[in-house]
C-alpha cells in the first residue's frame, strides 16, 4: 500500500452493507474490503423493514472487518463518506429509541393513504417544490399510515429519522440530517431547502420532529471511540443518498452522462448543477448537497427481479448468459409488466403488481426470463425519454454500475437496444460507494480530477431497436387495462415509450 491519506467509505445498500477504504486519487483498496448482506423482512400485505438494532450491528460489523484488514494503515484514515438508502424512515420515542423498524422505500403498505393526500393536496404542485410524488416511498404517505394504522405508537413518536440519522446519532449522540438525506424524504422544499409547512401541518408533525440539517460529525462518543481508534477524531460527513453518489462514482456528473443502476432495484438519473425549471412528469429531483442535483427515475424492480425469476423459474444458471444472448429481440410473444415490488418511475402507480401476458404450454422458463428483462429495459426507456425534456445537453450515453446489471451482458445489450443509445459499463462496480469516497475527499479538499473509467460500450442495433416495437405497444396496453386507473403520477395516456424510427 502506498503511504498517504485514506479515506473510509460506508455503503448502506436494501440488502448489503460495505465498507472499504480508497487512497487520496478515489482508488479502491481491495484488499480492505468487507461486505455482510442481509434481507429485508418481507410480507404480502406490502411490507418492507429492517430491524433498526440488526442493521446498526451490520454496519459496525463491517467497519470493523475493513479495520482489521487495513491493519496499521487504519491509521492513515483521514476522513469518513457514508452511502445509504433514500426514503427509509424509523419512529423514535422521547429517549430516542426506535418504535418502528426501518420503513423501506418498498413499503406499500401506505398505498391508500397515499391517494387520499392526493385527493387532499395539489398533488403535482407538491412534487415540483419538494421533487418528490405522494407515494408510499415517500415519508408523507408512511407518515400518514402510521397515524392511522399505529396511533398508539403514533403518540409515543416524538420524532422521525433515516437509518443514517440514526446510526449518527448512535455514534455521536445527537440528531441530525444531511441535505441529501431531508430532499429524499418528500418533505423537503427544493428551492430553500427548508421544511414544506403545507405537509407538516396536513400531516400534523411538528417541525421539532425532524432531523436539523448538518454535514458533518467529529468526536466519537467514548464507546466507539475505544472501539475504532483510528476513526475517533476525524470528521465523518452526514450519509449522502445512494443514488446521487453512484452518479459521482461513476463519473457521471454533467447532463449528457446518465447514470444507469441496477442493484437490488433501479434508476436512471443526472447530476447537474441546477435543478429543472419544470420537472417534467415520471421523474423526481433530489439534493446531493448544496450545489448540486440530482433529477431522475427509480424502479422498485431491477435485480431483485432478476433474482426472483432465476429462483422462482429454477432456472439453470450455468450458460444462462448465452442462452438468453442467442435469443431474438422480442421474440418470445410474452407481454410482462415487471412491477412485483410496486411501481415507482414512470407511473408512480400506488398498488401495481407484476403480471404476464402471452403464456402457452408452448413457453419457457428463459423465454420468461427474458420478456421480464426486456420489460425492465422498456421502463428504463420510458424514463430515458422523460429525461430527454429537460432541455438540457443530449445524452451521450448511459454509464451502467451495479451487480444487478453489469453481471449480465446479455442485458446490457438489450437495454442499449430497447433504449437506442449506447451503454457503457462502468469500472467503478461499486459506483455508491465511490462516490462516498470522492465526498470525503471533497471535504478534505483534495477530490481528484477524475476521468470515466469506462469498460465495453453495447451499440443499439437498429433492427432490434424497431423490433420493440410491438413489445412497447403490448406493455403499455397491458399497463392501461392493469394499472391505468391507478395511476398516481402517469406521464399520461400516450406518454409511455414509443420507439423511434
Amino acid at each position: 500500500m502506498k503511504k498517504g491519506p485514506l479515506v473510509l467509505a460506508i455503503d448502506v445498500g436494501t440488502s448489503s452493507v460495505r465498507a472499504i477504504l480508497y487512497d487520496f486519487s478515489a482508488g479502491e483498496l481491495k484488499a480492505t474490503e468487507a461486505q455482510l448482506t442481509y434481507q429485508p423482512r418481507l410480507s404480502a400485505g406490502g411490507r418492507a423493514e429492517v430491524p433498526v438494532s440488526d442493521l446498526t450491528a451490520l454496519v459496525g460489523a463491517a467497519i470493523d472487518r475493513c479495520l482489521d484488514l487495513a491493519g496499521p494503515d487504519s491509521g492513515r484514515i483521514a476522513a469518513v463518506g457514508v452511502s445509504t438508502f433514500w426514503h427509509g424512515l424509523v419512529a423514535l420515542d422521547g429517549g430516542g429509541r426506535a418504535l418502528t423498524g426501518v420503513i423501506l422505500w418498498s413499503d406499500t403498505r401506505a398505498w391508500a393513504q397515499s391517494e387520499r393526500l392526493r385527493a387532499t393536496l395539489d398533488a403535482e404542485a407538491v412534487r415540483q417544490r419538494t421533487g418528490a410524488p405522494i407515494h408510499p416511498s415517500f415519508w408523507p404517505a408512511k407518515l400518514a399510515w402510521l397515524r392511522e394504522a399505529e396511533p398508539d405508537l403514533w403518540q409515543r413518536a416524538k420524532s422521525f429519522a433515516s437509518f443514517g440519522d440514526i446510526f449518527y446519532r448512535r455514534l455521536f449522540g445527537s440528531l441530525g440530517t444531511s441535505l441529501s438525506m431531508a430532499s429524499g424524504t418528500g418533505l423537503l422544499r427544493l428551492d430553500g431547502s427548508s421544511w414544506d409547512q403545507q405537509l407538516l401541518d396536513v400531516l400534523d408533525v411538528p417541525q421539532t420532529a425532524l432531523p436539523v440539517l448538518a454535514n458533518v460529525e467529529t468526536g466519537l462518543r467514548p464507546e466507539f471511540a475505544g472501539r475504532w481508534p483510528s476513526l475517533a477524531t476525524v470528521p465523518w460527513l452526514h450519509a449522502f443518498g445512494d443514488g446521487a453518489l453512484a452518479n459521482l462514482g461513476s463519473g457521471c456528473t454533467e447532463p449528457s452522462q446518465r447514470a444507469l443502476t441496477v442493484g437490488t432495484s433501479g434508476a436512471l438519473r443526472v447530476l447537474a448543477g441546477q435543478r429543472p425549471k419544470k420537472l417534467p412528469p415520471g421523474l423526481w429531483c433530489y439534493r446531493l448537497d448544496g450545489r448540486r442535483y440530482v433529477t431522475g427515475g427509480a424502479l422498485s424492480n431491477g435485480g431483485n427481479l432478476y433474482a426472483w425469476l432465476l429462483r422462482t423459474l429454477r432456472v439453470e444458471p450455468r450458460g444462462l448468459e448465452a442462452r438468453l444472448a442467442r435469443m431474438r429481440p422480442a421474440s418470445t410473444g410474452l407481454t410482462f409488466l415487471p412491477l412485483l415490488a410496486g411501481e415507482r418511475s414512470p407511473g408512480f402507480a400506488a398498488k401495481a403488481t407484476g403480471a404476464i401476458g402471452g403464456l402457452t404450454q408452448a413457453t419457457t422458463a428463459e423465454q420468461i426470463v427474458r420478456a421480464g428483462l426486456e420489460a425492465v429495459a422498456v421502463e428504463f426507456a420510458q424514463v430515458d425519454r422523460a429525461l430527454d425534456q429537460l432541455g438540457w445537453r443530449p445524452a451521450e450515453r448511459l454509464v451502467a454500475s451495479g451487480g444487478g446489471l453489469l453481471g449480465s451482458p446479455a442485458w446490457m445489450q438489450i437495454m442499449a437496444d430497447v433504449i437506442g443509445k449506447p451503454v457503457a459499463a462502468s469500472r467503478a462496480q461499486e459506483a455508491s460507494s465511490q462516490g462516498a469516497a470522492v465526498m470525503a475527499l471533497e471535504h478534505l479538499g483534495g477530490a481528484p480530477a477524475r476521468k470515466e473509467r469506462l469498460g465495453h460500450t453495447f451499440e443499439p442495433r437498429r433492427a432490434a431497436h424497431l423490433a420493440y416495437r410491438e413489445t412497447v405497444r403490448r406493455q403499455q396496453a397491458l399497463y392501461d387495462a392493469l394499472i391505468g386507473e391507478r395511476i398516481l403520477d402517469s406521464p399520461g395516456k400516450g406518454a409511455h415509450l414509443e420507439v423511434e424510427n
